[in-house]
C-alpha cells in the first residue's frame, strides 16, 4: 500500500510562487512515475505535470509550461512542483499521483487513468 501526502498549498497573489511537496510511503516510489493533477471548482481534473521514475524525463500541460517545474528526490521519496508566476486560473486543488506499473525509465504518464495512487490534495488559491 502506497500513501501520498501533499503539502505546500496556500493563498498567494498573482505573480507569486509556491512549491508543493508530495511525500510517499512504500518501497516502490523509486520505480514509480509521478504526476501532478489539479481540479478547479466545477471543472474536470486536468493533468499538470509528470516525471519519469528516473527523474530524467518530464512532461507539462501547455498551460503551465515555462512556469511550473516538477522534480523528485527518490532518497526522500518526495516529488515537488515548483510554481512561479502564478495566475488566478491556477487556482485549484492539486493532487499528487503515482504509477505503480512496470514501465520504462523514460515514461511520463499523462492520463489520470494510468495512475494507481492519489494523495488527498492541497488547495492553491491565487487571488489579489
Amino acid at each position: 500500500q502506497v500513501q501520498l501526502v501533499e503539502s505546500g498549498g496556500g493563498l498567494v497573489q498573482p505573480g507569486d510562487s509556491l512549491r508543493l511537496s508530495c511525500v510517499a510511503s512504500g518501497r516502490t516510489f523509486s520505480r514509480s512515475p509521478m504526476g501532478w493533477f489539479r481540479q478547479a471548482p466545477g471543472k474536470e481534473r486536468e493533468f499538470v505535470a509528470a516525471i519519469s521514475w528516473s527523474g530524467g524525463y518530464t512532461a507539462y500541460a501547455d498551460s503551465v509550461k515555462g512556469r511550473f517545474t516538477i522534480s523528485r528526490d527518490n532518497a526522500k521519496k518526495t516529488v515537488y512542483l515548483q510554481m512561479v508566476s502564478l495566475k488566478p486560473e491556477d487556482t485549484a486543488v492539486y493532487y499528487c499521483a503515482g504509477d505503480a506499473g512496470d514501465v520504462g525509465y523514460y515514461y511520463t504518464p499523462l492520463s489520470g487513468h494510468e495512475y494507481d495512487y492519489w494523495g488527498q490534495g492541497t488547495q492553491v488559491t491565487v487571488s489579489s
